[in-house]
């Protein structure tokens, strides 16, 4: 029988934490899940460990490719899903033990295609603070780990049009629907219905393919409840350099992301499915893509960065602005000599 819950796990160099996270699934109290497990050509043992979980509990699945990035390994793991529905896990984090429990009797309930949480604030945070004091973040335990949801009194919000809830927009905290907002588009803090994303594979080979894949969701017509519960454990970058090739790869990698989306909201969205997708995510994007050019050090890197807003502004991506981003369209033009 087809376990009613797929989650697809990415691996690549992340043996020190892959324990962590298979243990949150492996203990999670509803016990109806598969867990597919990509290698993506991870040089480390992260593919021996998953396959100690397999070996003693079925419901593990571990593939094998070469590599080639998360979206790739994401895409890979999917035909292999065998779920009703689909979630997705980093292998450097991991989830509160009532995170499928919650999700999936919140879906069957509303009837949604998308259940919606969020993940634990407080965490990240510490964890900030224990790496700049040079303390060892593994000994830092969510607060919130050990809570137990009695899911029939977990408040929801439905609602038939994902637009109404989904936004990249900063709201004041004192907006009293802010706890309902789908704020960010980071896939792995949802519960996706498997025959709404089958036809939605994520971009390869860029950095930030939550975006794209996201917009392509949402042009879907998704019935969402959101259940503002912090379910996931994100853990950060603690790197922190700015480096400028890296920064080139991240204006490359939105701007990309920016025209697959608009060209398919072009083609297909209702014009004011255009205009809301605009207006709360397109031009948030276009501003970080925009902002990530002053790191940028060499006449090569401005080159390929003026090249990316050129192409932006053929296809049309700069023809509707709103108020509050004209000024920036009036810098990406005199940047472009527009």
């Amino acid at each position: 029988m087809a376990p009613k819950i797929s989650i697809i796990i990415p691996m690549y160099n992340v043996e020190k934490y892959l324990r962590r996270c298979l243990d949150s699934v492996k203990n999670q109290t509803f016990t109806d899940w598969q867990a597919i497990c990509v290698d993506d050509g991870s040089p480390d043992n992260s593919g021996k460990i998953a396959e100690e979980y397999a070996d003693k509990d079925k419901r593990f699945v571990v593939v094998y490719k070469e590599n080639g990035g998360l979206s790739d390994a994401r895409n890979a793991g999917f035909p292999y899903a065998k779920g009703k529905y689909i979630m997705y896990l980093d292998s450097d984090d991991f989830i509160h033990p009532q995170t499928m429990e919650i999700a999936y009797k919140t879906a069957e309930k509303n009837k949604s295609d998308i259940v919606s949480f969020t993940y634990d604030r407080f965490y990240r945070p510490q964890l900030m603070v224990y790496h700049k004091l040079g303390l060892n973040t593994d000994k830092v335990i969510p607060l919130g780990i050990k809570k137990r949801y009695n899911v029939d009194k977990v408040k929801t919000r439905t609602v038939d049009d994902v637009f109404e809830l989904a936004t990249e927009r900063t709201h004041n905290k004192t907006n009293p629907n802010r706890k309902w907002l789908i704020k960010h588009c980071q896939v792995w803090k949802n519960l996706y219905k498997k025959s709404l994303i089958k036809d939605i594979p994520f971009v390869k080979g860029i950095l930030f393919e939550d975006f794209p894949w996201w917009s392509a969701v949402m042009l879907k017509k998704p019935r969402v409840t959101v259940a503002p519960l912090p379910l996931y454990y994100y853990i950060p970058n603690f790197g922190g350099i700015v480096l400028s090739a890296k920064q080139l790869r991240i204006m490359q990698s939105l701007c990309i992301g920016i025209k697959n989306s608009y060209e398919l909201y072009s083609k297909n969205a209702t014009k004011e499915q255009m205009k809301k997708w605009q207006s709360q995510f397109m031009w948030w994007f276009v501003n970080w893509a925009f902002r990530k050019i002053k790191y940028l050090k060499t006449d090569e890197e401005i080159k390929l960065a003026r090249a990316e807003f050129i192409e932006m502004n053929k296809i049309g991506v700069f023809n509707d602005v709103p108020n509050e981003w004209y000024s920036l369209r009036e810098n990406i033009y005199k940047f472009i000599g527009e």
